[in-house]
């Protein structure tokens, strides 16, 4: 990709994504990847004029804060995300590891985790800082309405919310096209709605409109100088989804998405908030829930709780998608522990379901609904980990428009002036909300980062001390009539990691046991910086000679490899189209010994250690029959 002026393209994306339908894979989008912003209305403009981080709700602070909301939406979505970084996707995949993989190997391989990875670990692990917060601030939001209607259902909210969770995380099962089906026409009501109630108060205060104008931004930040920057720590929350937008855009391709922004969720989103600007002008009392201000007292309260609920239920369910998608594409590319990944739909790869990370983002979203009790409360702990991301992405995708498209230092600086400008300003103003939530967040995503970079480490060590033990294959070759007493009848397939030399565990076999069978086929899955590899990419073989073959099997990093049905195409392709079934399948293993001789260090080699004994056995990751298996393994300190 070095030296092309022109990025990636989605016309290599899978077929069944491309003739899906676009009607249906528009409504699947405004179900599934824009919840998350769809329903930001219900707590924005509360965090940015009813908070302790707030301004104070005067008629021109109101003016300035619709006017920052609604050029953050422009800026920020509209033309970063949808404008530019889409245009960065991996074969129709994106998300801040797809935007990794788009990094040429000479600036991304430089050490074990070098500084542009580093960076992607960072931001992918805020990521999943917010996807721990959205689904509990979104739902407690939408539940705290009943309190609008009466005080007496506010000891039932929290219980409410607990109880929403726990159906919304049970139903990931049934994955992201079924969801999107389910929740699609829910979304379009929702956005018809909220632009409807928006129109109704601009109508009543038409002089809200001026707020389209950047001047009164400007103006805001004059007049209240610190307290206008604080207050960016609240107009962040109206983009936040835009990276899982962007992580999400493998589940419904870049055209279906652009189409249901433009077409709907944008024009209902700024009418909305120009609709609750129009109705704290009218009453100040609404600043306290601007959203609920729109609604007219009485049983209107009701149906606009239940329908916000909904809402807030499929917006949880972008961040939930777009951490699938993060940790599938990061286990691929050798920064995080094997887990299992369940395909939802038989028609598009990029619609998975992990359950350990599902059960691992339900029980820490009900712990946040218990903790804080509050969407106030969570507000202050949301923004630092979406602008976190969102700058670190900016800078990414400076390095893709330098190093992969070949774009000048000036145009991408120009770009990247232009993202920062934006980004560095919500983050600070978010930095000023660390001790009151924002440490929440960054806690998480230090953990996910000592994770990821353990793991990464941790499998260059390991690869290291087996490749030393490993020959080349002259060298093992040359050795075999001296050292085996005997060939065994049948075929042996050997594992390994390794794509070049004989495996440490057959050089083990032959050393301790001075045996080998007939015929050795040695199998190694490599993972292409592309998320799809087609079929007839899928298989490589070559002859070593003494009956010994090597096969490559070929999967991109959103592919799950199932190895015995590729290897059965290749044995065909050896003239062994029966030894599938009759093979015997070895594999090395690795028992970890954390001591202080180890290379690896204090903190992290016992990650590592730990890691490697709960990740997912190489038999079940690659589908291999359990009853043909046969392990040998070593100790090793690293």
């Amino acid at each position: 990709m070095a030296g092309s002026s022109t990025p990636s393209v989605s016309s290599t994306e899978p077929a069944a994504r491309r003739t899906g339908g676009v009607a249906a894979l528009v409504l699947g989008a405004t179900g599934i990847v824009f919840g998350d912003i769809g329903t930001s209305p219900l707590y924005t403009l509360q965090e940015c004029l009813h908070s302790r981080h707030g301004a104070a709700p005067s008629p021109a602070n109101v003016f300035g804060v619709v006017s920052l909301v609604i050029w953050s939406l422009t800026l920020v979505v509209t033309v970063k995300y949808l404008a530019c970084l889409m245009r960065a996707d991996n074969h129709g995949e994106g998300g801040i590891m797809a935007l990794l993989a788009l990094v040429p190997d000479r600036v991304r391989r430089v050490g074990r985790v070098g500084p542009i990875a580093a960076l992607v670990v960072v931001g992918a692990s805020l990521l999943f800082g917010d996807g721990i917060i959205t689904p509990a601030i979104s739902v407690l939001a939408a539940m705290e309405g009943l309190e609008v209607a009466t005080v007496a259902l506010k000891p039932y909210v929290v219980p409410l919310t607990v109880g929403i969770l726990v159906g919304l995380f049970a139903l990931q099962r049934r994955g992201t096209g079924t969801i999107g089906r389910l929740f699609g026409p829910v979304m379009v009501l929702w956005f018809v709605t909220i632009a409807v109630l928006g129109v109704v108060h601009i109508l009543r205060r038409p002089g809200i409109l001026g707020a389209v104008s950047p001047h009164h931004a400007w103006n805001f930040f004059a007049e209240n100088g610190w307290v206008g920057f604080r207050v960016l720590g609240g107009v962040v929350l109206a983009v936040t989804g835009g990276e899982a937008l962007y992580a999400d855009m493998g589940h419904f391709g870049r055209r279906p998405i652009r189409i249901a922004w433009l077409g709907l969720i944008y024009p209902a989103l700024i009418l909305c908030y120009l609709g609750q600007g129009a109705a704290v002008l009218g009453d100040q009392a609404g600043v306290a829930r601007p959203f609920y201000a729109l609604i007219p007292p009485g049983p209107w309260i009701y149906a606009a709780v239940a329908l916000a609920c909904a809402a807030t239920v499929i917006a949880s369910q972008a961040l939930i998608s777009g951490v699938f998608s993060l940790v599938h594409q990061g286990m691929r590319l050798g920064y995080f522990p094997r887990v299992l990944v369940k395909h939802t739909s038989g028609k598009t790869e990029g619609q998975i379901y992990l359950p350990l990370i599902n059960s691992g983002l339900g029980v820490a979203c009900i712990a946040l609904v218990l903790a804080f009790r509050e969407s106030a409360g969570l507000a202050a702990a949301y923004g630092l980990a979406v602008s976190g991301t969102m700058a670190i992405t900016s800078v990414v995708f400076y390095v893709v428009t330098r190093q992969a498209w070949g774009w000048s230092r000036l145009k991408a600086g120009l770009v990247l002036g232009l993202f920062l400008a934006v980004d560095i300003p919500f983050l600070a103003a978010n930095c000023l909300k660390f001790l009151d939530g924002g440490y929440l967040p960054f806690l998480v995503g230090l953990g996910f980062a000592w994770v990821m970079v353990s793991w990464r480490v941790g499998r260059d060590y390991l690869g290291e001390l087996v490749g030393a033990q490993s020959l080349t294959e002259k060298r093992f070759l040359a050795s075999l009539p001296e050292r085996l007493v005997k060939r065994i009848p049948g075929t042996l397939i050997v594992m390994s990691a390794q794509s070049s030399g004989v495996p440490a565990v057959l050089e083990r076999l032959v050393k301790r046991f001075r045996v080998m069978h007939e015929r050795v086929v040695v199998v190694t899955v490599v993972t292409e910086h592309v998320p799809f590899v087609p079929r007839e990419r899928r298989v490589s073989t070559e002859s070593l000679g003494e009956g010994i073959w090597r096969v490559q099997l070929h999967y991109g990093f959103m592919q799950v490899p199932r190895v015995p049905w590729a290897l059965a195409e290749a044995l065909a392709e050896l003239g062994m189209p029966e030894e599938q079934r009759r093979a015997t399948y070895l594999i090395g293993r690795e028992t970890l010994v954390v001591t202080k001789r180890g290379r690896m260090g204090r903190l992290t080699e016992p990650m590592f250690a730990f890691l490697s004994r709960n990740a997912r056995s190489v038999t079940d990751d690659f589908s291999i029959p359990v009853e043909q298996v046969v392990e040998l393994g070593i100790q090793a300190d690293l």
